[in-house]
């Protein structure tokens, strides 16, 4: 990630005092007392808060895992007595083997064999942190629906526990808790006082969670609905489901970031849902994207994404639509990056994590990968992802090629009508560079190990087609392409993915659409109201004129030729 600015909010001037609660000498008491008098010298020199959790397994030592190292309690193997003693002084098992301690928010996970006999514990130190989501608390206050992720431990489960008290407490607002395992509010009847006076709904098994869900909107009138772990389709539409009703919605799910969960079949629903989309000829050339695309179908359950990446910072995405919306048409993405100061203040920083991926691979639309490259520095060229670079190439020397999953024809079809000094080859023991495709990448098969080891670059491109090849060798050969007559950006041909040639403007064509494109993007996320294009011809203003009507916004052009240029807006939005 590049830091690209970095400001101290005035807002969050006034440190968060965090205070915690652990009620950890009732999780001591259900352990046995050699166990407990080994953790307790531990204790003293690590430090009561960071325990995490205590591992019991059958045959093997106690184990004591802390935030920075595990270690053993005991030279001595956990024995069936052991772990008899613990089940007998905590609450019944449910059927996802997880119990508690009444009354705390300390939770039990047992690990059984095949007979059903538990043969493993494991001990979670649960904690109510005060303060926690000073972070984030203008977020949570803001009304709009909360999506926390986050890897497991990281304190998805903590921060949603004090959204609830906060917004129950301080807010007065009416909130109830779906807690299905009792790790937001604790085992038993009575929910713990770290929820202030939120309400809590227990789930009698997981499979029921979504129907709970639905219960507890239609039943009790609730202003906020609390719910952890989002896992399932059915919890996903139900999800969907509150929030169309007008019901803050507060949730986790399993995932460390955005791209995660679009990628998630099951979950991706909760951001949108992604659908392919097959374009016409025409809007296919404009755009300068292969006809099928990936596009959102809906808008998302949740406004707001928290990427919670430690206990003291976090990533947020203050418009998921729009964040969405970027990563799929491969548009620079912002994130606001908050982080916790030791005094307590909040610094706020904006990245683009999503950036060099962009400019690195060639995985996008041609369109949109040429037009990156103007107006920017040379380093926005495609570079590979692995190996030092591949070399010129010069006709007494062509460059070496060697395809994996890529269709060789095609690729030779490519660098003949390119007129490029390169070579496909049949052994990798004999290539300069290898082509490939994103899934092969991905699985990282035998042979593209083994390139990496020798150390030979390896492009990536999304599709098996000439469009993509053609895009790479003019990007890759771009000096040769200038000494030989024929400049990148004065380019006038390419190639459709069936290898046929169609004319096609200079490349001034597709930097202006890409950045009507951008245009729109900025004022559909509401950051502009409108935005002044630069001054084109009259066939290109009348492109980017039924670009913005493609996306419902209103566009005209102002000035005299030669400088007339088109302004798009929201429509009712100017006078």
């Amino acid at each position: 990630m590049t830091t690209l600015r970095t400001t101290s909010t005035a807002d969050h001037e006034t440190p968060y005092r965090q205070e915690i609660t652990d009620n950890l000498e009732d999780l001591l008491a259900v352990l046995p007392r050699h166990i407990v008098a080994a953790l307790d010298e531990y204790q003293r020199t690590e430090g009561r808060s960071e325990l995490i959790e205590i591992i019991l397994d059958l045959g093997r030592p106690p184990e004591a895992r802390f935030h920075n190292r595990e270690v053993y309690l005991s030279d001595n193997e956990v024995t069936r007595e052991d772990i008899a003693y613990v089940a007998q002084r905590i609450g019944r098992f449910g059927d996802d083997n997880r119990a508690g301690i009444e009354r705390t928010l300390h939770r039990i996970s047992a690990i059984r064999s095949r007979s059903g006999e538990i043969v493993g514990l494991t001990c979670r130190v649960g904690r109510a942190v005060y303060g926690t989501i000073g972070i984030v608390r203008d977020l949570v206050e803001s009304g709009e629906s909360i999506m926390l992720l986050g890897r497991p431990g990281v304190g998805k489960t903590t921060m949603l526990r004090e959204t609830a008290r906060v917004l129950a407490d301080d807010l007065r607002k009416r909130v109830i808790i779906v807690d299905t395992s009792n790790e937001i509010a604790g085992d038993g009847d009575i929910p713990h006082p770290s929820i202030g006076r939120a309400r809590r709904m227990q789930v009698p098994t997981p499979a029921m969670q979504h129907a709970v869900m639905i219960e507890a909107v239609e039943n009790h009138m609730p202003e906020v609905v609390v719910i952890d772990e989002i896992g399932t389709e059915l919890e996903a539409a139900a999800a969907r489901t509150i929030a169309e009703r007008g019901v803050q919605l507060i949730g986790t799910a399993h995932g460390n970031t955005l791209e995660n969960l679009m990628l998630n079949p099951t979950l991706s629903d909760l951001i949108g849902g992604i659908q392919s989309v097959t374009l016409s000829d025409e809007e296919a050339r404009r755009r300068g994207t292969q006809k099928s695309i990936l596009e959102r179908k809906a808008p998302p359950t949740f406004g707001v994404m928290i990427e919670i990446q430690s206990r003291d910072r976090v990533a947020v995405h203050r418009d998921v639509a729009a964040a969405v919306d970027a990563i799929l048409r491969g548009q620079p993405l912002r994130v606001e990056v908050r982080e916790r100061n030791r005094d307590g203040t909040i610094t706020v920083t904006h990245e683009q994590p999503y950036h060099a991926e962009r400019a690195a691979d060639v995985e996008r639309g041609p369109m949109r990968r040429r037009a990156l490259e103007i107006g920017t520095s040379d380093n926005d060229r495609a570079e590979p992802r692995s190996g030092r670079g591949m070399g010129r190439g010069t006709p007494d020397r062509p460059a070496r090629i060697f395809p994996f999953g890529v269709s060789r024809n095609r690729l030779e079809q490519a660098i003949q009508q390119m007129a490029v000094p390169a070579t496909v080859v049949r052994d990798l023991r004999d290539a300069d560079a290898v082509v490939t495709l994103k899934n092969y990448y991905r699985r990282r098969p035998q042979p593209l190990r083994e390139a990496e080891g020798r150390g030979i670059p390896i492009y990536v491109l999304r599709t098996n087609t000439v469009v993509q090849m053609a895009n790479l060798l003019r990007s890759l050969f771009a000096e040769h392409l200038v000494h030989a007559g024929a400049p990148e950006r004065e380019s006038s041909r390419r190639w459709d993915d069936d290898g046929d040639e169609w004319d096609v403007p200079e490349d001034q064509l597709a930097a202006a659409m890409f950045e009507a494109e951008a245009a729109i993007h900025d004022v559909l996320s509401g950051g502009v109201s409108s935005v002044e294009l630069r001054p084109q011809a009259s066939h290109v203003r009348r492109l980017q004129h039924q670009l913005a009507e493609r996306y419902n916004l209103a566009s005209r052009s102002h000035g005299r030729e030669p400088a007339r240029y088109v302004e798009i807006f929201r429509r009712g939005g100017l006078r």
